[in-house]
């Protein structure tokens, strides 16, 4: 893609009349083709529009309602056998169980999937509607990439720093386990008490990992134990008047509860009980298998070192960017966009008035105080709040390029204090389809020499709107598609609209700040570093230290947020390289619609293709863009 592409400003056209059909088609979900074809045939021999009570839908064909009665059995299997994931996705009819992760559970995971795969290959395709075709193409696919990724299941680390069971448990007791009857706080009471048999599946996968020499890489291992171990920091665990996470969360929403003491303290005294005589004995067992590995481990860093590990690699690079992009190709385009966003940000040090080498910019950027909020609760407040403001003006102007929008509440939230040393630096956490919660935009205030203010709005709109709020929550409201569509995730395509997201805000009129600006080209800067030291961790056999030292040299990051960057590629591999790789695939078909349309290109259409069938692999949304583009010139000639 050239550069002029790359930086061209789009150019919202006014809305006529010519492009109501596809409004009300991308309100539908129906594909672009589709409902070219259903507008000429709703007219009779004169062209004159047939009457609106004579328009019979089409009937659904016999094929059709065998994948569809299909679509929907697999999915409630899928929530019966995954309580956890079902919690997320606001079902709670399980809410007493964990995920299973024992090495049977997942032997069968992999039958159901290869006897799943074998009824699609059973269905007549062509007897599908269009927008099931999709439907159809999606869930072959993921089975596909589950199958081809299971000779490799045991390299992906069940645990690790970034995030794991050690971490998620009690994410999703304080987050997604609400009490608003007696019955959930049972089932609360009932979670806690299964806790050791979920680790226990965890203990059997770390063994399993260890036995084929798939072991933890060294410095994993302390931050793992310290994060678990805060879990039982406090009361009820030791004589602290602190009371630990877990029962701060359980007894402020019990206090909540409309019940008779009695009853309360019944409830109370029974999470107590398994906090001592289940929860804390399965976190030290899992602290000790995790901490048991520290003199067993090899001190290199990449998947290179694993058996097979340049095939594993190859795999997670295929998985995550869904495409056929080589390793020593990530490499060189990670290299390529380093190049053009430093001299993009040469551009903004001239604005700035600043002199000097852009290597000196960095550094004085990455050490000025006055672009940090104070590391303070006061700063952190500050930070929350110029967050959300930021979130409320992005709200406003969205309508002018968008035609679908979210129906679910966005909130902003700092990362929990229990996890927050080793997690991410911002993440979302999604809604449900039934809106039962809102989405979380969640910005890690540990550290807020890490958070500076110049990356504050792009942060804002990567994470919330118009990035993974939006497309998620989108995704989660559908109507017209299956459930399993509603939530399935294709990394290149979701953080490749949260990078595209920061982009689309500059065209928007925002960073009107230069040192925003400034801090826009340096989150995409970030993403394309990422293309480098993920390949050059993986691939090429840099240490931590060289990957670490890259960033550093090459960002205006602090030394920290490089650091916590780099452990989590390494606990991730291939996972980064998935936001600049769909970034750059959106804008270049983007640019493909504008060129083609001329005059007919609309910048809300454009989105709501995008975003109107849920997360697709890359190419599946160029053909969604060709399919845009072939009905509106069909359109056009009439």
């Amino acid at each position: 893609m050239s550069g002029d592409a790359h930086s061209r400003r789009s150019h919202t056209l006014s809305f006529s009349r010519r492009w109501l059909d596809y409004i009300v088609f991308l309100c539908r979900r129906w594909l672009c083709l589709l409902i070219a074809s259903m507008l000429v045939s709703s007219c009779g021999e004169s062209g004159a529009p047939v009457a609106s009570e004579t328009v019979v839908a089409p009937l659904m064909s016999a094929e059709q309602a065998r994948l569809e009665a299909f679509f929907s059995a697999s999915w409630k299997e899928d929530l019966a056998r995954n309580p956890a994931t079902a919690s997320y996705l606001g079902v709670r009819d399980q809410q007493d169980r964990w995920n299973n992760l024992s090495e049977s559970f997942q032997l069968e995971s992999l039958h159901i999937a290869r006897e799943r795969l074998t009824f699609l290959e059973d269905i007549d395709t062509t007897q599908l509607s269009a927008e099931r075709q999709l439907s159809y193409r999606l869930y072959r696919l993921e089975l596909e990439r589950t199958l081809a990724g299971a000779p490799f299941r045991h390299h992906r680390y069940v645990i690790h720093q970034y995030r794991g069971p050690h971490t998620s448990v009690v994410s999703l007791l304080i987050n997604i386990h609400s009490i608003t009857s007696k019955e959930d706080a049972i089932a609360y009471i009932a979670r806690l008490n299964n806790l050791p048999e979920y680790f226990d599946g965890v203990i059997e996968q770390i063994h399993l990992r260890a036995d084929k020499g798939l072991y933890l890489v060294d410095w994993m291992i302390p931050k793992m134990v310290e994060s678990a171990g805060n879990v039982l920091s406090g009361a009820p665990f030791d004589d602290s008047r602190e009371p630990s996470v877990i029962w701060a969360d359980f007894n402020d929403k019990l206090d909540r509860l409309v019940l008779e003491s009695a009853a309360s303290e019944r409830l109370r005294e029974a999470a107590r009980t398994a906090l001592l005589t289940a929860v804390k004995p399965a976190y030290e067992r899992l602290i000790g298998v995790i901490a048991s590995q520290q003199d067993k481990v090899a001190s290199a860093d990449g998947v290179w070192r694993f058996p097979d590990g340049d095939a594993f690699y190859a795999d997670r690079l295929q998985a995550f960017t869904t495409t056929d992009l080589t390793a020593e190709e990530v490499h060189q385009a990670g290299l390529t966009n380093v190049a053009r966003l430093h001299d993009e940000m040469r551009t903004v040090m001239v604005e700035l008035g600043a002199e000097g080498e852009l290597s000196e910019f960095l550094v004085q950027v990455r050490n000025d105080a006055s672009l940090r909020y104070p590391n303070t609760d006061e700063g952190r407040s500050s930070y929350l709040e110029a967050a959300r403001k930021a979130i409320v003006s992005m709200a406003e102007k969205l309508p002018e390029y968008f035609g679908l929008l979210p129906q679910s509440e966005l909130i902003v939230k700092r990362v929990e204090a229990y996890r927050e040393r080793s997690a991410g630096k911002a993440f979302y956490q999604s809604p449900p389809s039934n809106g039962s919660r809102p989405g979380i935009y969640y910005a890690n205030l540990y550290d807020m020499n890490s958070m500076p203010v110049t990356d504050l709005e792009a942060l804002a709109y990567h994470e919330g709107l118009p990035g993974h709020h939006l497309q998620r929550a989108i995704s989660a409201e559908l109507g017209d598609v299956p459930d399993f569509q509603r939530h399935t995730r294709f990394t290149a395509y979701t953080e490749g609209w949260g990078l595209y997201s920061e982009y689309l805000a500059r065209e928007m009129g925002f960073y009107q700040d230069p040192y925003s600006n400034f801090g826009r080209l340096a989150m995409e800067l970030w993403r394309a570093a990422r293309l480098v030291v993920d390949t050059g961790l993986h691939h090429k056999r840099w240490t931590r230290e060289q990957a670490i030292a890259y960033l550093v040299t090459n960002t205006p990051n602090a030394e920290y947020d490089c650091e916590r960057a780099i452990e989590r590629y390494i606990a991730m591999p291939g996972q980064a390289t998935a936001y600049m790789i769909g970034k750059l695939r959106i804008v270049e078909l983007r640019e493909m619609a504008r060129e083609a349309l001329g005059d007919q290109f609309d910048i809300r259409i454009f989105h709501d293709t995008v975003l109107g069938s849920g997360a697709v692999p890359l190419d599946q949304l160029e053909a969604s863009i060709q399919s845009l583009i072939q009905a509106a010139l069909v359109n056009h000639s009439k």
